[in-house]
C-alpha cells in the first residue's frame, strides 16, 4: 500500500470511529431522557448541542487549518471527543450533557472538516465522487452500528460511553503516523475580514450544493433524535428503535459507492434530484406504514439506499462548482448547513410531535425532500460527468 493509499485509510477509519459515536450518542440520550421524563421538545433541545457547537467554532476554523495543517486540527478533536465521552458517566445532568455535547460537535466539526478537506484537496476530478463515497461510507458503517449501543443501557447506563470513547482512543492513535500537509496558499490568512470575504465567494459560487448537506443534516438529528421519542409514544421498543434507526443507515451504506461512482460519470446535480424525489416517496410510505414493523422497516431501509448518501454527493457538487483554493471555505459552508440542518430537525421534531398527535412525524422530512428536489432542479448548476469529459 503507497502512501496515499494508507493516508485515505486512515482517515475514513477515523471517520468511521466518529460517525459510531454519533450514531450512538443520540437515540442513547433521547431514551435515557425519555425514561426519566424529559419533555420531547427539551430532549430535542439538548440533542442540538452537537450542532450548536459545529456552528460556534465554524468561523474559527479556518485559520488554523491553513496555519497549522490538517494534521493536527485532527488529533486536537479527535481529543476532545475522547475527553468528552469519558465525562458523561460522571453526572447524569441536562445542562452537563448539553455541554458535553456541545465539545463533542466542537471536536467532530473539527476532525470532519479537516478530513474531507484533506481528501477532496488531494482527490482528482474523476474519482473525487467514490473517495468522498468512500469517506461517506465509513462514516455510514459507524453511523450504522452506533445505535445498536443503545439496548447497553439495560445492562448498565454508562456502558455505551466506556465503550464508545475507548474506541475512539485506538483510532486516535493511528493519526500520529500521518505526515501533516496545508490547503493551497492562494488566499490571505492574516485577517478575520478576509475570511468572511471567502465565505461569501464559496456561497456565491456553490450555494446549491450546500443544500443536501442541510438536507441530511435535519434528516439524520431529527431521525436519531426524536423519532426515538415518537416511536416510544407509540408503544415500539427500544430494540425495534435501534432495528429502524439502523436499517437507514444499513441503506445508505449498501448505495453509497454506487451512487458515488455514479455521481462520476452521470453528474451530481442529475443524482441528487433522483435520490431527493425518491426519498420523498419512501418518507411518504413510512408515515402509512409506520404502524407495522416490517413496513416501516423497509420504508427506512429503501430511504436510506436513496437520501443516505446526499451529505457526500453534496460535497463532491461543491467540489465541482467552488475554485480549488476555496475548498477549505466551501467545506466549512457544507458544515455549516449540515448543523443548520442537524439544529432545526430535533427542535422542529420535537415541536411538532408535542402539539400535532394526528400527523406523522415523517411528514416533515418527505415534505423538506420534496422542496430541495425541486429546488436543485431549478437553480442547480449541470457540471461535467466524466461520460462528457471523455467525449
Amino acid at each position: 500500500m503507497n502512501k496515499n493509499n494508507l493516508r485515505f485509510w486512515i482517515l475514513v477509519s477515523i471517520v468511521a470511529i466518529s460517525g459510531f459515536s454519533q450514531g450512538m450518542l443520540l437515540p442513547l440520550i433521547a431514551v435515557i431522557f425519555e425514561k426519566s421524563g424529559v419533555p420531547a421538545s427539551l430532549n430535542g433541545l439538548n440533542a442540538t448541542a452537537l450542532y450548536i457547537g459545529i456552528l460556534l467554532v465554524s468561523p474559527f476554523m479556518e485559520l488554523p487549518l491553513r496555519k497549522y495543517g490538517y494534521k493536527p486540527i485532527i488529533i486536537v478533536g479527535g481529543g476532545l471527543v475522547i475527553v468528552s465521552l469519558a465525562l458523561f458517566p460522571l453526572w447524569n445532568a441536562f445542562w452537563f450533557w448539553f455541554g458535553l455535547r456541545l465539545l463533542i460537535g466542537i471536536g467532530d466539526h473539527s476532525l470532519h472538516f479537516a478530513t474531507q478537506t484533506w481528501i477532496t484537496s488531494f482527490s482528482p476530478n474523476h474519482k473525487r465522487g467514490r473517495n468522498i463515497s468512500l469517506y461517506g461510507l465509513f462514516f455510514g458503517i459507524g453511523f450504522a452500528t452506533g445505535p445498536l449501543m443503545t439496548p447497553l443501557v439495560k445492562v448498565n447506563e454508562s456502558l455505551p460511553f466506556i465503550v464508545s470513547s475507548l474506541l475512539c482512543l485506538v483510532g486516535w492513535f493511528f493519526l500520529f503516523a500521518l505526515k501533516n500537509e496545508y490547503p493551497e496558499q492562494e488566499v490571505s490568512i492574516n485577517s478575520f475580514l478576509e475570511t468572511i470575504k471567502r465565505f461569501k465567494h464559496a456561497f456565491k459560487y456553490g450555494w446549491v450544493a450546500f443544500l443536501p448537506p442541510f438536507s441530511y443534516g435535519f434528516l439524520e438529528s431529527s431521525l436519531n433524535g426524536i423519532f426515538p421519542v415518537y416511536a416510544l409514544r407509540m408503544n415500539i421498543d427500544v430494540a425495534s428503535v435501534s432495528l429502524v434507526l439502523s436499517a437507514f443507515a444499513i441503506g445508505s451504506i449498501v448505495t453509497q459507492l454506487p451512487l458515488g461512482l455514479l455521481s462520476d460519470r452521470l453528474g451530481r446535480r442529475n443524482i441528487l434530484i433522483t435520490v431527493l424525489f425518491l426519498g420523498f416517496f419512501c418518507f411518504t410510505a413510512a408515515s402509512l406504514l409506520e404502524h407495522f414493523f416490517i413496513g416501516l422497516f423497509l420504508s427506512l431501509l429503501i430511504a436510506g439506499m436513496f437520501v443516505g448518501s446526499t451529505f457526500s454527493l453534496g460535497i463532491s457538487y461543491m467540489t465541482d462548482l467552488v475554485p480549488k483554493n476555496l475548498l477549505p471555505t466551501g467545506n466549512l459552508l457544507c458544515g455549516i448547513f449540515f448543523s443548520m440542518g442537524s439544529l432545526s430537525g430535533p427542535i422542529i421534531g420535537g415541536l411538532f410531535i408535542q402539539f400535532f398527535h394526528h400527523i406523522s412525524f415523517f411528514f416533515i422530512i418527505s415534505t423538506m425532500l420534496l422542496v430541495l428536489s425541486i429546488t436543485i432542479s431549478a437553480f442547480g448548476k449541470r457540471t461535467f460527468s466524466r461520460v462528457e469529459q471523455q467525449s
